[in-house]
């Protein structure tokens, strides 16, 4: 990636860079989960697993500890390279840059965290990627190319799919802050409506309000890391006004099975019920999502449930839980919970 970064020659430099910082973190990730004894190779499949369910695992693994702006990051970076290589986007140099740094200072934070390496052990600083401008924050970067794509969608100019391209990018930079990533045509005609239309940068892109860059150092030596303020994005119903709705893939967010997940927290399928319903997992919509395909029902939990069930195991009683929330005989009434955190009402 670094000399990609460097080359002289602009042709599908881009391309390069980009596929070779996403390729490095996949690599990356399966070396610090197989490092913690996380299987990546889908028996089932045949074949390794791919860079999303790296991120779902480092995140889950307590060893590997990808906290919420650190996947985003990971996100953008792989949402960018996925445009790049299968769509007509454009990502401007500072953008570039700022992406390119940012996941240098991730590499090194990683590969301290998991490992206790450095990257100035291993690579000299002058080969990491410098830029001759002054690096800008992610919100003054997006201002600028906001303002450029309702420039290019003024009447006359005849430069709508340079605006789309740009669009592509400001969509891909929003997985800082959205689970969901991947860019839509349709979300690509929602924004450029809403733009058309004259509304306003947070109106278009509310999730980008969200993100910000924080630098250090300076030079070879600048440290670069993006992290949200701020309330989370939330969902918006039907009949919203928002100009850019994301569309959302629910299988994504609530990929586990009850199964899977009693086996994650090495419960048996009755005590990671059990334990559900002792925190209310099923009654919170962030947690829990019931799919209908015809007739039937596929109830799927989130990372949410995983991390509320997991922490909540290192504090509460797990035996009076199930005592207390174990299936009851024929004829007999509900128990009562006397254990912390308990939803369930007491007499």
């Amino acid at each position: 990636m670094t000399a990609a970064f460097n080359a002289v020659d602009e042709e599908g430099r881009t391309s390069s860079v980009l596929l070779s910082l996403q390729h490095s973190f996949e690599m990356l990730l399966k070396a610090a989960l197989v490092h913690n004894n996380v299987p990546v190779f889908d028996k089932s499949l045949g074949r390794s697993i791919g860079f999303e369910k790296c991120l779902q695992l480092a995140r889950q693994e307590p060893g590997v500890k990808i906290t919420d702006a650190e996947a985003g990051t990971l996100r953008a970076i792989d949402a960018l390279c996925d445009d790049e290589q299968h769509s007509f986007n454009s990502v401007s140099e500072p953008i570039l840059f700022v992406h390119a740094r940012a996941g240098v200072t991730l590499f090194d934070d990683l590969l301290n965290r998991v490992f206790g390496e450095r990257l100035a052990d291993i690579l000299p600083l002058r080969v990491l990627p410098i830029s001759t401008d002054p690096p800008m924050g992610l919100d003054i970067l997006i201002d600028q190319e906001f303002t450029q794509i309702q420039q290019l969608l003024q009447p006359g100019r005849r430069a709508r799919n340079e605006a789309r391209a740009r669009i592509r990018t400001l969509l891909a930079i929003e997985g800082h802050a959205s689970v969901e990533s991947l860019v839509s045509e349709k979300d690509m005609d929602r924004v450029e409506n809403g733009i058309t239309e004259g509304k306003s940068r947070g109106a278009v892109f509310p999730a980008l309000e969200q993100i910000f860059t924080e630098f250090s150092g300076e030079g070879p030596t600048l440290i670069v890391r993006f992290d949200k303020k701020g309330p989370p994005v939330k969902f918006a119903g039907e009949g919203s006004d928002a100009a850019a709705i994301r569309e959302i893939d629910l299988q994504k967010t609530f990929h586990w099975s009850a199964t899977d997940l009693a086996k994650k927290l090495s419960l048996s399928l009755p005590k990671s019920i059990a334990l559900r319903q002792h925190l209310g997992v099923d009654m919170d919509p962030k947690c829990y999502y019931v799919f209908e395909m015809g007739s039937q029902k596929h109830p799927r939990l989130s990372d949410n449930a995983f991390k509320r069930m997991r922490d909540a195991m290192k504090r509460i009683d797990m035996d009076g839980v199930w005592e207390a929330h174990k299936p009851v005989g024929r004829g007999k009434g509900p128990r009562q919970c006397f254990v912390e955190g308990c939803v369930q009402p007491r007499e």
